[in-house]
C-alpha cells in the first residue's frame, strides 16, 4: 500500500495526512476477512487519483453530454471490453458507483413498484438490497424470500422453487453478502424459466472467484449479473 506520491497532503493539509497514515497503519496491523475491505493495489489507488477525477462525464462513449470527453470514452470503452472478455458477456455497463446502484438499475429497468421479487433471506446471508425493509428494494417492491436448509446451512433449492411456483415473482434474484458456499445458477434459471421470470445473479463478492474460474459463471445463464468492481476483483470501488 505505497504510492507514487505518499506525501501528497505535506503542507496542504496536516490533519488528513495524519488520518491517512493512521488508517493506512490501521489496516497494515489488521486482518479483514471480509471481501469487501481488501487492499486496493497501488495502480488502483494512483488511477482512481489521477487528473479523471476532473472530468465531467455523463452520458455513455460517444454520447456525452459534456465535451471534452475523448480520453474518457476510450478509458470508459476499455473497461467494458475488459468486462465482457473476462466473464463472456455480450453487455456491459460499468458507470454505477455500487454494487447496491447497479441493484437498483436492474430493479427500475425490469420492474414496476409493486411488483413481486425473490430473494434470499437476509437472516440467512442475502443482502440489504435484496428486499429489505430499510433498503428502497424492500419499499419499492414486494419481496419474498428463499433461505437456506437447516443442519447442513446450504442453499436450498427446493425451497427456492416452491416458493416460486407459489409467489410468481416477476424476478428471481440470486447471490448473498454471507454465503461461504457456491451457488449453482442452473435451479435458479431452470425456476425462471418455469414461472416465466427474470434471472438476476448478485455476484458482488465472489466476481473474483469466477473471473479465475473458482466458481461456476452465471452470466451465460442469468439475464443480468450485477458485482463490485472492489471485493474480489481488488479494484476502485464500484459497481
Amino acid at each position: 500500500m505505497t504510492s507514487s506520491n505518499p506525501i501528497w497532503t505535506v503542507g496542504a493539509d496536516p490533519q488528513i495526512e495524519q488520518l491517512i497514515r493512521q488508517e493506512k497503519e490501521r489496516q497494515m496491523t489488521s486482518l479483514q476477512l471480509i471481501a469487501s475491505e481488501n487492499f486496493a493495489s497501488p495502480a488502483v489507488m494512483e488511477a482512481t487519483g489521477s487528473v479523471f477525477t476532473n472530468k465531467y462525464s455523463e452520458g455513455y462513449p460517444q454520447r456525452r453530454y459534456y465535451g471534452g470527453n475523448t480520453h474518457v470514452d476510450v478509458a470508459e470503452q476499455l473497461a467494458i471490453d475488459r468486462v465482457k472478455q473476462l466473464f463472456g458477456a455480450e453487455h456491459a455497463n460499468v458507470q454505477p458507483h455500487s454494487g447496491s446502484q447497479a441493484n437498483a438499475a436492474v430493479y427500475m429497468a425490469l420492474l414496476d413498484v409493486g411488483d413481486t421479487v425473490m430473494g434470499m433471506s437476509l437472516d440467512h446471508g442475502g443482502h440489504l438490497t435484496h428486499g429489505s425493509p430499510v433498503n428502497a428494494s424492500g419499499r419499492f417492491y414486494n419481496f419474498v424470500s428463499y433461505g437456506l436448509t437447516e443442519g447442513d446451512e446450504r442453499l436450498d433449492y427446493e425451497e427456492m422453487r416452491s416458493i416460486a411456483l407459489a409467489e410468481r415473482p416477476k424476478l428471481i434474484v440470486a447471490g448473498a453478502t454471507a454465503y461461504p458456499r457456491r451457488i449453482d445458477p442452473e435451479p435458479f434459471r431452470k425456476v425462471c424459466d418455469e414461472i416465466g421470470a427474470y434471472f438476476m445473479f448478485d455476484a458482488a463478492h465472489i466476481a473474483g472467484l469466477i473471473a479465475g474460474g473458482q466458481h461456476p459463471n452465471p452470466v451465460p445463464l442469468a439475464d443480468v449479473v450485477t458485482f463490485t468492481t472492489h471485493k474480489t476483483l481488488r479494484g476502485p470501488r464500484g459497481g
